[in-house]
């Protein structure tokens, strides 16, 4: 598949012009013209790269990319020794950002949901429909136990969370968002949400989630937002006829 028709799947799919970001979404380092073979990963760090050099591949798609807003311009240090290592063995890099947090089939908050066996699902924020929307509301199949709840978010994540019980209230409406989305808190209580699920915490979440009754869980940056990454794996082995694998770099923020 020739680099322009693969970055129009991919806007296709994603439509990234929906959304207002922090930093470009679509191709961001040109590679070579003819690609077959792609590594999809949660961030373009330096351990990605060379996974994907050691696979050869002709594209690495992530969530994280380059060229955030505010971020320095100069292509010096370790941003230098990515995108080197990315022209020398002339590899594409694209990055989808909001897109791939919000998309309602293969987006990390959709993949999240799904692990959860969340149905019924809404936007987070008000006024944006779901497939727009940086955040979601479901409801469980059943009210769960505190203890289940955390015991079904872990297994979703595979790791261990931070989990802020504030009451013995048991659970059945959801409001997630991935990432670092600690700050939208209270769009969850607005919502009527008995826990809100991201991935990072701040210092006044606590405070908020204890004041205003509502679980809080951290689940991780990292881990919660694998889900797209491997989402848009599979979708492109299956839909493209390209090989398309996901690779996991650990982290445990």
């Amino acid at each position: 598949m020739l680099r322009s028709e693969f970055e129009l799947l991919l806007n296709r799919t994603l439509r990234p012009s929906r959304f207002k970001d922090y930093a470009p979404n679509g191709l961001q380092v040109e590679g070579k013209n003819q690609i077959k073979r792609i590594v999809t990963g949660v961030t373009a760090n330096q351990a990605l790269i060379e996974a994907a050099v050691a696979w050869q591949a002709d594209a690495i798609f992530v969530h994280h990319g380059y060229f955030w807003k505010n971020e320095a311009p100069e292509i010096v240090g370790m941003k230098y020794r990515r995108i080197s290592t990315l022209i020398k063995n002339d590899i594409n890099l694209y990055g989808y950002h909001l897109p791939l947090d919000a998309h309602v089939e293969f987006g990390n908050n959709a993949g999240l949901a799904t692990a959860l066996g969340l149905t019924s699902r809404e936007s987070l924020q008000s006024g944006v429909p779901l497939e727009e929307s940086i955040g979601l509301v479901g409801t469980l199949e059943k009210e769960m136990s505190l203890d289940s709840f955390q015991l079904l978010v872990e297994q979703a994540v595979q790791r261990s969370v931070l989990f802020e019980r504030v009451s013995e209230k048991p659970i059945k409406r959801v409001a997630l968002c991935t990432g670092g989305a600690q700050g939208y808190i209270e769009q969850a209580i607005n919502v009527g949400a008995d826990v809100y699920i991201t991935g990072e915490v701040s210092e006044q979440t606590i405070h908020i989630a204890r004041e205003m009754g509502i679980h809080f869980v951290a689940a991780g940056h990292h881990a919660t937002e694998r889900f797209g990454a491997q989402s848009m794996a599979k979708f492109l082995s299956e839909q493209s006829g390209l090989e398309a694998i996901f690779i996991d770099i650990d982290n445990p923020a």
